[in-house]
């Protein structure tokens, strides 16, 4: 099938690009239902596999690191020879990797199942947003986007109600598994539809190749920050957790010394120094990464404490979540009119509501009795947070893109995705170190009711969702860095 994109008028869209963007929007559905369905297994999980709790951690901030890492270069790939078939290639490992995770017989094994699986997905994500881009023009395009800003809001919430779904279904000690193998009836779906559906447009790249010593540079110092993130806790802190902070950052800093020396010698780096030119687009890259800590780890956070905390049931932790949920929905659905009509206050008004809403989660887990806290009692709270999310998640990336030259939004958009996954795989690593942290064992590997005893006897949930409460006041402060309006463009400083 091939096709040519849309043109400006709304009414040209042909009904087959619908259609195309409902397998994309499959695809999506299911990458980032991923990136929160596996928490709610997370105890079982850890009882399952005999995993640590650096293990949990690895789960979710491996799939979220390597899907990032894999945005850019995906992106190059596929303006190279077409964004059809990176995506069917993407969708297809990711439906095999599933099907690996599922089948994984020890933590080690689920840890590297699931980084293959978030590689894969982040290799079809950038195809989706290419062939949107494409598909669509004018104000259609901003309701195509709008569809895809409301399936990543409403997938990330929905992911702990399915898994405890699957889990209630299935049982408590392998039904783990389940949530890995659902995606297998989708994938094969998404997949076989993506070949006969989707358009053909290969638009050609002046890119010169993909920046592979940037691409390892990058790599190496993000996994060298997040392993004493994650395992730091655990192991004590000794010497080589802080040697490996340390030498994250400094390849952090040749990172971007040699992206500098390939731009001028005329290259094409990974990331273009050029778009940190512009300031707002700095604040805007911080802002992203920032936004989805806060936002990916609250979910971490609430499902560890329902079930080892509280004792309650994988659906019990789901259902937790269905506040956000609908609010996720709602807001979303609402973001694409009030943004045409509002500009960057739907923002302000969006991140203002996720910061409302988890600095109230916070109190509330403060204040309230361990013993006392239902469902109910985190309701308001959840779902003030969620339509606030769902304004956000959907209009954002169009408003930092804003902020460079319009040459420069294909490459911005990749960076912009790149930092979401990174702030995903940050937000895990340094809250679950907070929320493990200010945990007291005894000597040995803890007991559930060691566990359950020791959550109930300390401010821990408190202190893990302060921390996402902080972040989520940071994001609204970093709002204000981008432009009042989508289309508004700044000039370098």
């Amino acid at each position: 099938m091939t096709s040519s994109p849309a043109s400006a008028s709304p009414e040209a869209t042909p009904r087959s690009s619908w259609i195309a963007l409902a397998v994309l929007i499959l695809g999506v559905s299911m990458a980032l239902l991923d990136t929160t369905i596996v928490n709610v297994a997370l105890p079982t999980i850890r009882t399952s596999l005999d995993a640590s709790e650096g293990t949990l951690s690895w789960i979710i901030s491996g799939y979220a690191l390597a899907y990032g890492l894999a945005l850019i270069p995906a992106g190059r790939v596929g303006d190279r020879v077409g964004h059809k078939w990176v995506f069917v290639v993407g969708l297809a490992g990711f439906t095999l990797a599933s099907l690996w995770c599922g089948l994984a017989d020890g933590a080690t094994e689920l840890i590297v199942a699931r980084v293959v699986q978030g590689l894969c997905g982040g290799i079809f994500f950038p195809a989706v947003t290419a062939l949107i881009q494409l598909m669509f023009a004018g104000r259609t395009r901003g309701r195509a986007f709008a569809v895809m800003g409301a399936a990543i809001g409403f997938s990330t919430a929905l992911g702990p109600i399915v898994g405890g779904l699957l889990i209630e279904a299935f049982g408590e000690n392998e039904g783990w598994r389940s949530i890995f193998f659902v995606n297998l009836p989708f994938g094969v779906i998404a997949v076989a539809a993506a070949i006969v559906l989707l358009p053909r447009i290969v638009v050609g790249s002046s890119a010169r190749g993909v920046d592979v010593v940037g691409l390892l540079l990058i790599s190496v110092a993000l996994v060298a920050v997040l392993v004493p993130l994650i395992e730091g806790e655990d192991a004590g802190w000794p010497w080589w957790t802080w040697a490996s902070l340390v030498g994250g950052l400094l390849l952090l800093v040749a990172f971007a010394f040699w992206e500098r020396r390939v731009a001028g010698r005329g290259g094409s780096p990974l990331v273009p120094p050029r778009l940190f030119a512009h300031a707002a687009f700095t604040g805007g890259v911080i802002l992203a990464l920032v936004y989805f800590a806060a936002f990916t780890s609250i979910f971490f956070t609430i499902s560890i404490f329902w079930q080892s905390g509280l004792g309650h049931s994988a659906l019990a932790s789901g259902i937790v979540s269905v506040p956000f949920a609908i609010g996720s929905i709602v807001g979303a659905s609402q973001s694409e009119r009030l943004t045409h009509r509002l500009g960057r206050t739907v923002l302000v008004i969006g991140t203002g509501m996720v910061a409302l809403g988890l600095v109230s989660l916070w109190l509330v887990l403060w204040l309230v009795p361990t013993g006392d806290l239902t469902h109910w009692t985190l309701a308001a709270p959840l779902l003030v947070g969620g339509i606030g999310s769902g304004l956000f998640i959907a209009p954002n990336a169009q408003f930092i893109v804003a902020t460079v030259d319009r040459d420069q939004a294909g490459a911005a958009s990749g960076v912009i995705g790149t930092m979401q996954r990174v702030g995903s795989a940050a937000g895990i690593a340094v809250v679950g170190s907070v929320l493990f942290g200010s945990l007291t064992f005894p000597p040995g590997r803890p007991t559930p009711e060691v566990v359950a005893d020791a959550f109930a006897h300390g401010a821990t949930m408190a202190m893990a969702m302060a921390t996402s409460a902080a972040l989520a006041v940071a994001a609204f402060l970093l709002v204000f860095t981008l432009p009042r309006r989508a289309d508004d463009r700044v000039r370098p400083s």
